[in-house]
């Protein structure tokens, strides 16, 4: 069991939880009336194989048959986005069990992300536990611990540099995708601690032989066959290129969800802001962006309808435009207020424009 201190100090509304059982009771609804269940479909499973041949297929393209350079360039950027695709479609769907209603392919898509380098264990806890259930909570919530680099809400120190941070974040959301793997994987690995103010748990064997397992063939994958085959410089260029594409579109589409205009940030000590129930403080610290875009929504696993999904996070992406009404019609009857953006350029902007403010403010 995991547990925090800081998660221990922080409580949500209790004795009044009316707003999520209105929209529970009208979201079941509409999975009985139209007798679909709530995990993915064939459609999905379609999608997850079509996006792993696909990096598979570029990952051997330029690893056996090293096309001309500018081309490898191209490759290399279509490669990195890729990756971050199966990451939102297979991986986080299979993380959530919502990928398939077969437990086993969930756990099989779950894993996906240690074929990308990462630790599916310490996801599941950092992100289902962590983050879903305390969003945008300083000090719980390590989606928004950047420090000391960034500074994303009012609750972190602000440093000089930070007045630089609507500059930089490129930069930085470009490189997260190693640190990610390289750094941030090894610490919590040493450490036994998921985030800062975690309590020390204990890893399973299973997860330890894994854990290693991952980052030696990652190593052997992404670095020791490609060097071997295509020379240390080509490959180096190459590998830049993919994690950095990968980092970035990771990053934006998370920040999205979460560090822009309008969405609340707490902090988890007793008296501090104003405490609301589960449901209400999921849709006020969360955003949607461009949901009427179709092929957003097929690459991002359905991540622009984040709203949806940090309300029913057991419910597969491909049900967030059905469910989205209710969702709407449910915040408009309690006066929650809905946090959206009608493209993702907006969001970017947005994003932006808060890190701005944010590293220009001295409170």
């Amino acid at each position: 069991v995991f547990s925090t201190s800081a998660m221990n100090k922080y409580t949500f509304e209790r004795e009044n939880s009316h707003f999520f059982k209105a929209l529970k009771d009208k979201v079941d609804a509409y999975f009985a009336h139209n007798r679909v269940q709530p995990t993915g479909n064939r459609k999905l499973l379609a999608k997850g194989v079509i996006q792993i041949l696909s990096s598979i297929i570029l990952y051997a393209v330029l690893v056996f048959f090293t096309p001309p350079t500018a081309a490898a360039i191209i490759l290399c950027m279509v490669l990195g986005f890729n990756l971050a695709i199966i990451g939102f479609n297979v991986m986080h769907e299979g993380g959530h069990h919502t990928f398939s209603r077969q437990e086993w392919i969930n756990h099989v898509s779950a894993y996906s992300l240690n074929v990308l380098g990462g630790i599916s264990y310490y996801w599941k806890i950092k992100h289902n536990i962590n983050h879903h259930t305390y969003t945008n909570i300083e000090g719980i919530d390590s989606d928004i611990d950047v420090k000391p680099f960034m500074r994303l809400h009012h609750g972190q120190p602000r440093r000089w540099f930070h007045r630089f941070q609507h500059i930089y974040w490129i930069f930085l959301y470009g490189v997260s995708y190693l640190a990610w793997i390289f750094y941030e994987d090894f610490q919590k690995y040493f450490s036994g601690r998921i985030s800062p103010v975690g309590e020390q748990m204990q890893m399973p064997f299973r997860e330890h032989f894994i854990f290693w397992f991952t980052k030696v063939m990652y190593v052997m994958l992404y670095m020791i066959i490609p060097i071997v085959l295509v020379g240390f410089l080509s490959w180096l260029v190459g590998f830049i290129i993919v994690t950095f594409v990968c980092g970035l579109t990771t990053s934006i589409v998370f920040q999205l969800a979460h560090v822009v205009e309008g969405t609340q940030f707490h902090l988890p000590h007793d008296g501090q802001g104003r405490k609301y129930e589960w449901a209400i403080h999921q849709v006020v610290s969360t955003a949607n962006f461009g949901t009427r875009s179709k092929v957003l929504h097929w690459f991002l696993g359905g991540l622009n309808f984040q709203v949806e999904h940090h309300l029913f996070p057991r419910i597969s992406h491909i049900h967030y435009p059905a469910i989205n009404q209710y969702v709407k019609e449910v915040c408009k009857e309690y006066n929650v207020v809905y946090n959206e953006y009608s493209s993702m350029l907006k969001a970017i902007a947005s994003h932006v424009i808060h890190l701005r403010k944010l590293g220009q403010m001295k409170i």
